[in-house]
């Protein structure tokens, strides 16, 4: 259904209308693991590694969607980080397509906070 500004519709209408379910811009299709909502099949995936090399004492301080604030209050919103097991603070994102501005705040995130972030 096509809806225009000058048409009228009903609130079932608008109902179903906003039920719709759209397609991720780039495919990723959610999933749950564990009780957790992902964006993503490869976030997932990643989680699962990571909480099995947390479980096995490989890393520590395992967190998701850490947020870092960037130049002009542009945030950044990291899916993983950890410390790995010799102390460094790894940074990581589940990246299915490198848009021009995930690689803008990348860049901004080794140049302001001197972190690097990992692709997975």
């Amino acid at each position: 259904m096509i809806v225009t500004m000058t048409d009228s519709i009903t609130a079932e209408q608008y109902a179903a209308i906003a039920a719709r379910k759209h397609p991720h811009k780039y495919r990723a299709e959610p999933v749950e693991v564990d009780g957790i909502k992902f964006p993503s099949k490869r976030e997932a995936r990643r989680w699962v590694q990571l909480v099995a090399l947390r479980d096995a004492g490989v890393i520590t301080d395992l967190e998701r969607q850490v947020p870092y604030e960037l130049v002009l209050h542009v945030k950044y919103v990291a899916d993983f980080r950890y410390r790995a097991a010799d102390g460094t603070l790894m940074v990581e994102d589940a990246k299915g397509v490198r848009t021009r501005e995930y690689k803008r705040k990348a860049r901004e995130m080794l140049k302001q906070h001197g972190i690097r972030v990992w692709e997975v």
